[in-house]
């Protein structure tokens, strides 16, 4: 929309606020609240702030930077109260000098999407994100103590989880999302809602707002909603699986299929899940950032572990949904190990750069494993050269600091304030004596 449209229609809907949405490198979504009046000159010139409190930035010496709002993304807030609505924009962060932030994620993602282009390609994502719905104890903490009782696609009217996802799809949808199923998982308190495949940027964006309106819509109804991945010791945790294709800018059609493979991929498609199998290990710090993650990324409980391909194996890394005649351009890869802790912009960034370098390097992926890969002991992963993820944050970060693809990515910039959170994480964590210990060591030793 130009910008005369969206004035127009923030003032024929009574918008008396407008938040001025961004992440920080981490996810986070950020805002700046301006009064409807200035929304005309936030269009036209951005907003300014002040930008050395947001972990990843600037230094206090260069504070000060612009909010530049994307038009496409207006849309008004739905849970906000008829008499003081808010409307919402996501923007791209600028310098003074009037060039994208470095180390801005949405500019990070659009680098990486330039590069595409550049290439003849369109990167489309589909990610399915999963999430947990806890109740508040007396005091008002939070606890991942079980209060529903359902299994996967239960669906009872006594769970009050029902509702809240429910309200939560009703309100995506007015927000632009296009939600195509819902279901309860497979762990207690455990939902997947599914928004149709678009491409990267939009869908990043979609990202940080089904979250946002999650936690908003959970807190409405007395809980709380979190995208932690592996909140409950022995049960399922929770992923942001993603499938991915790539289409072919001139013509249109998806650059993944091929009509006469076994498995219906073409040489791009190969040369894509090649670069990801390759280079996996070097962004999983960025598709898994938390010591949490490595919880969830162990065998058994339907999360990937090794770094290998098929179609009907879901512990594969890689997993290719079979093909149905009609349906060349829903040829794709779902990529398993991303979780829903991870920062979008940059985790579609990464996962799309090791696909790419992979197309450049022409690379041919090892031949893909239809056994279940959780079942083969260490002579058996030998024999099929199969390598495994990063088992914790820490050995995360140590295949992080040496990948070129995630240094070319994030640019030196991004690079290096990303490392150091995390290091300081991990230390964090490292140093911090756990119940776990207590329990085992403290009488027994």
């Amino acid at each position: 929309m130009k910008n005369e449209e969206i004035l127009k229609i923030a003032e024929e809907e009574k918008v008396k606020f407008v938040q001025l949405q961004f992440t920080d490198m981490h996810g986070t979504i950020k805002a700046v609240t301006i009064p409807v009046h200035k929304l005309k000159e936030s269009l036209e010139k951005g907003t300014w702030f002040d930008g050395s409190s947001i972990e990843g930035f600037t230094r206090i010496a260069e504070s000060d930077m612009f909010l530049k709002p994307d038009n496409s993304t207006y849309a008004v807030l739905p849970w906000e109260p008829e008499n003081k609505k808010v409307a919402r924009l996501i923007c791209d962060v600028y310098t003074p000098d009037g060039k994208p932030f470095e180390g801005d994620p949405r500019h990070i993602l659009k680098k990486v999407l330039k590069e595409a282009s550049d290439m003849g390609f369109k990167y489309n994502v589909g990610p399915e994100l999963e999430f947990f719905l806890f109740k508040p104890d007396e005091n008002g903490k939070v606890r991942p103590i079980p209060h529903d009782g359902a299994g996967y696609f239960d669906y009872s009217p006594r769970y009050p989880s029902e509702i809240v996802r429910t309200d939560i799809i009703t309100a995506i949808e007015a927000l632009g999302l296009e939600v195509e199923a819902s279901h309860h998982e497979v762990a207690p308190n455990q939902h997947e809602i599914g928004f149709k495949y678009g491409d990267a940027l939009s869908q990043a964006d979609k990202c940080v707002t089904f979250k946002l309106t999650a936690k908003t819509i959970a807190v409405k109804h007395g809980l709380h909603a979190t995208f932690m991945p592996k909140p409950i010791f022995g049960e399922n945790g929770s992923g942001m699986h993603v499938h991915q294709s790539l289409f072919d800018i001139k013509t249109g059609k998806n650059a993944f299929f091929d009509e006469g493979d076994k498995y219906k991929l073409s040489k791009t498609a190969k040369s894509f899940i090649a670069g990801q199998l390759k280079y996996i290990k070097g962004i999983s710090a960025i598709t898994a950032p938390t010591v949490n993650s490595y919880k969830r990324l162990v065998p058994g409980y339907e999360a990937p572990v090794y770094i290998c391909w098929a179609q009907i194996n879901r512990s594969a890394l890689i997993r290719i949904p079979r093909y149905s005649p009609g349906r060349e351009q829903a040829t794709r890869a779902e990529l398993r190990c991303p979780d829903p802790s991870s920062n979008p912009y940059l985790a579609f960034a990464a996962m799309l750069k090791a696909g790419l370098e992979g197309i450049k390097e022409k690379l041919e992926p090892p031949k893909p494993v239809e056994e279940d890969v959780y079942e083969f002991d260490k002579d058996k992963l030998q024999e099929h050269k199969i390598d495994t993820l990063p088992a914790s944050l820490g050995e995360a970060l140590s295949a992080f600091r040496e990948s070129k693809i995630a240094k070319e990515v994030l640019g030196s910039h991004a690079f290096k304030v990303y490392l150091a959170a995390k290091e300081a994480e991990y230390d964090e964590y490292r140093l911090r004596v756990t119940e776990w210990e207590i329990d085992k060591y403290l009488e027994t030793t």
